[in-house]
């Protein structure tokens, strides 16, 4: 069974830098594929998450938010066209946060930010641990993203849908469209 790892706020602005692609080449043995900069892996060899974890954190130059979660949850995510009637834009981006753990709080979806005015970030939907939702290409919308934390009393770590994509293709999942 396949595993996904994201790390939170990794390769951002110049803080907690890394090289994904080496991290990757010390994690062959478990069959690991790199995808992107930000700190996306599939893991396709067997390994139980705490000990994937524990190889992962070993790794890092710094301590870092470590999300992992099992490759054939993206199903019931990619089962949904969450995106439906949404026009595809250059202006807006096609986002899947992640929660890592169980949310301590259960907001009414959907729901946009601000919530007066023209929105910079709409929450669609929530999918299991997956958080659906959209944001305009501005630095305002950016800020944004800390109220997913508050929204539902635990930290995600976010990733565009054509990583959610990219995950899927390794996986075998489709092309993961949304």
């Amino acid at each position: 069974m396949a595993l996904v790892v994201l790390l939170r706020g990794v390769n951002v602005g110049g803080h907690r830098t890394f090289r994904p692609t080496v991290l990757a080449e010390q994690l062959r043995h478990l069959d690991a594929v790199n995808i992107g900069a930000a700190g996306t892996f599939v893991i396709r060899k067997p390994i139980t998450q705490s000990r994937l974890r524990a190889e992962v954190a070993q790794r890092l130059p710094f301590e870092a938010e470590i999300v992992i979660f099992k490759g054939q949850e993206l199903s019931g995510l990619l089962a949904h066209d969450y995106f439906a009637g949404e026009p595809v834009r250059s202006d807006i981006v096609r986002f899947v946060s992640v929660l890592s753990g169980r949310p301590r709080l259960e907001p009414s979806l959907p729901m946009s930010f601000p919530a007066d005015g023209k929105w910079m970030m709409k929450v669609i939907a929530r999918e299991g641990r997956f958080v659906v939702g959209m944001y305009r290409r501005r630095m305002e919308a950016v800020r944004q993203f800390g109220m997913l934390d508050k929204l539902f009393g635990v930290p995600v770590t976010t990733r565009n849908w054509n990583t959610i994509a990219a995950i899927a293709k390794v996986l075998g999942e489709g092309d993961g469209r949304g």
